[in-house]
């Protein structure tokens, strides 16, 4: 069974207000101080725009648990910093040595890849701080899950382990689905299922409720990910933001590589049409969430 959203709703309306939103928190939450070197290479990729899909997944997953979102609001600004680590990273000549990103030159042609990879660590080291600072009018108990679910997310079972995996397959002509499923669960979904989460968790979801927006998020995640690979084989830097054609020369496992464009595409439109089927017993309240999921396919046309 699928929901279907609201046709009122807007989400181009409601993506803009929570981007402006979480943009001022951000710019509240880590002004410039000293070393003045280093938080002017945390703002320069922190504040460079983006979707901030991961912290609007986190204050929507609140609201539909029932709570206002403001009370998710520090830690959906800690989840785009922990992005934005990654994102730091993952541009590295150690890692996949990107030039571009979010339409500017990647942190370490900036500033250089000591200053980068300080940047990257410190915007790790600070979403834990802020979330723990400025979480207030909850038990602490939902903090701490945040936190380790956070955590999970951004360590070797997740992004850092995705990452060592993707790297370790980079030129394997033999990459099957399993590895290149385990490949991006961790390092792009582990994110993705913990930002919608962690919302849950603040907001005072049940069991029921975080089981079925767990599943609806790991569905997002891996169709996120193809959803990128594809654009990486058929957009252009100007479209993306960033370098396209990287994954290609560099051999990396990615779904349109192991299933062909056509095969990829259909298994997007699977995942998505699975997560709406994740959150049909929560009707209108999931409109922004089901709506979030339809613009990934929105993208590919």
């Amino acid at each position: 069974m699928n929901v279907e959203p609201d046709r009122s709703f807007d989400l181009g309306t409601y993506l803009s207000i929570r981007r402006a939103r979480i943009d001022a928190t951000l710019e509240k939450f880590l002004a410039l101080e000293e070393p003045r070197a280093l938080y002017e290479a945390m703002r320069y990729s922190l504040l460079a725009g983006g979707k901030r899909l991961r912290p609007i997944l986190c204050l929507a997953a609140c609201e539909l648990a029932g709570a206002r979102a403001e009370i998710a609001l520090p830690t959906a600004c800690a989840i785009e910093m922990i992005h934005t680590m990654s994102l730091i990273h993952d541009d590295l000549p150690a890692m996949d040595d990107g030039d571009y990103r979010r339409g500017r030159l990647t942190n370490h042609k900036m500033y250089g890849e000591a200053l980068a990879i300080l940047a990257g660590d410190s915007l790790l080291a600070h979403s834990f701080e802020l979330i723990a600072r400025h979480t207030t009018s909850i038990p602490a108990k939902r903090t701490l899950a945040v936190v380790a679910e956070l955590g999970r997310a951004a360590g070797p079972r997740g992004l850092a382990g995705g990452q060592v995996k993707d790297l370790a397959n980079e030129g394997k002509s033999d990459v099957g689905m399993e590895v290149l499923q385990d490949i991006h669960t961790r390092k792009t979904g582990a994110l993705l299922e913990a930002s919608v989460l962690s919302g849950a968790i603040l907001g005072g979801a049940d069991a029921p409720m975080k089981a079925r927006l767990r599943r609806y998020a790991q569905r997002l995640g891996l169709a996120f990910q193809i959803v990128d690979d594809i654009l990486d084989v058929t957009s252009t830097r100007e479209a993306l933001g960033k370098c396209v054609g990287n994954d290609a020369s560099a051999g990396k496992a990615t779904y349109p590589r192991v299933l062909g464009l056509g095969e990829s595409r259909r298994l997007a439109e699977v995942l998505i049409a699975d997560a709406r089927s994740d959150l049909a017993v929560f009707g209108d309240r999931a409109t922004p969430l089901v709506a979030l999921a339809e613009s990934l396919l929105q993208s590919l046309r």
